[in-house]
């Protein structure tokens, strides 16, 4: 039996367990009842580095044969289908710390992901429990990392031109001479469970395209399934929307997103290039999103991890989240926790923004 987690979810626990039974390639998920569910990879350390620095690196001499010493037996608690760790409060934070420090004396690198900081998108309690989980794990010898900077927009406007008007002038000249694309685009939108799923060449075409979205990004860690594709898009429980656009009855694009309590949560996009580019997909399905989570009388809009400097350009604001990071070899643990800023580029990216603004 799965521990039902209680805190930090923005999605239906369906995608927890869709997750759970089929995990990302090389992934293996543990979870029952007695703790949280956690995974174990080989993790690249340059993962999460400043691009620049990582791609540096890369092309150093040699990097196809030492580069593998950077990869590292590491136990990760969480998931990577939601936002935020999720956690239950059955369990004492001590409980939870004691337990990883224990586990990880059989890993090189154990980490707690993406614990949210006084996240708007979540409750009181659900802060204060990270909060005091990240005060416990840091007094037990687990480095604290920056996070990711996870994107969200409020839907406290009227209409798609209130939105707009909040933008710089040059901005909305942009904005709008993209959306000028819908008009030769059609849109349609499908519930998760719909028969049209139930079609296995029609999903083999949306696993396509997720593919070609994870092959040009310049992070690869989660390589999702088609079965993990396959268990989503049947799931007719779980409240998700599938928006797909289409050129001449050629499917260009789709986007799955979650309803889930008062937010509509952005999780995965499918693109067929060049033509995605072409008719401004990523921008036109920013506004349909707001379009739909304002028609449905949602708060919040979830627009993910990717991309920060695109999608403050259009106008999102920003939550940023925690790594608590246990080092098994004392050596390697000191040297990273010399040079962890290195590993916090949104933070950094974040922190130009504001003194920039200001």
């Amino acid at each position: 039996m799965n521990m039902q987690t209680n805190l930090n979810q923005l999605e239906p626990q369906s995608l927890v367990d869709a997750f759970i039974k089929h995990p990302p390639e090389t992934f293996k998920v543990q979870n029952s009842q007695d703790f949280l569910p956690f995974f174990y990879t080989n993790f690249n350390l340059l993962t999460t580095l400043d691009v620049p620095l990582r791609k540096k690196i890369e092309s150093a001499w040699g990097y196809p044969y030492w580069g593998r010493l950077l990869y590292l037996s590491t136990c990760f608690m969480g998931t990577t289908v939601t936002e935020y760790t999720p956690l239950s409060n059955r369990f004492k934070v001590e409980d939870i710390t004691q337990k990883l420090k224990e586990n990880a004396q059989k890993q090189s690198l154990t980490i707690i992901k993406d614990l949210p900081l006084n996240s708007p998108l979540l409750t009181a309690e659900e802060n204060r429990y990270s909060c005091e989980l990240i005060e416990s794990a840091e007094k037990m010898g687990f480095l604290s990392v920056e996070g990711q900077a996870l994107a969200y927009v409020p839907i406290d406007f009227e209409n798609r031109e209130e939105y707009l008007s909040r933008l710089s002038k040059s901005r909305r000249k942009n904005l709008k001479r993209k959306l000028k694309s819908l008009d030769e685009l059609q849109i349609e939108t499908l519930d998760t469970g719909h028969d049209r799923f139930l079609d296995e060449s029609f999903r083999q075409e949306l696993y396509q395209l997720y593919l070609a979205v994870y092959t040009q990004s310049d992070i690869h860690f989660d390589l999702l399934t088609a079965s993990f594709f396959d268990d989503i898009l049947q799931n007719s429980l779980s409240k998700a929307k599938v928006f797909l656009y289409s050129k001449n009855q050629k499917l260009i694009a789709y986007n799955i997103c979650y309803e889930f309590q008062d937010k509509l949560i952005d999780k995965y996009i499918g693109l067929n290039y060049p033509l995605s580019t072409e008719y401004n997909i990523y921008f036109i399905s920013w506004f349909i999103n707001l379009d739909y989570a304002k028609q449905r009388g949602l708060k919040f809009y979830v627009a993910g991890w990717t991309d920060p400097e695109v999608k403050e350009k259009l106008g999102a604001k920003f939550t940023f989240t925690r790594h608590l990071v246990w080092i098994r070899q004392p050596v390697l643990r000191f040297i990273l926790g010399k040079l962890r800023h290195f590993f916090e580029s949104d933070s950094h990216w974040h922190t130009k923004i504001q003194d920039i603004q200001s």
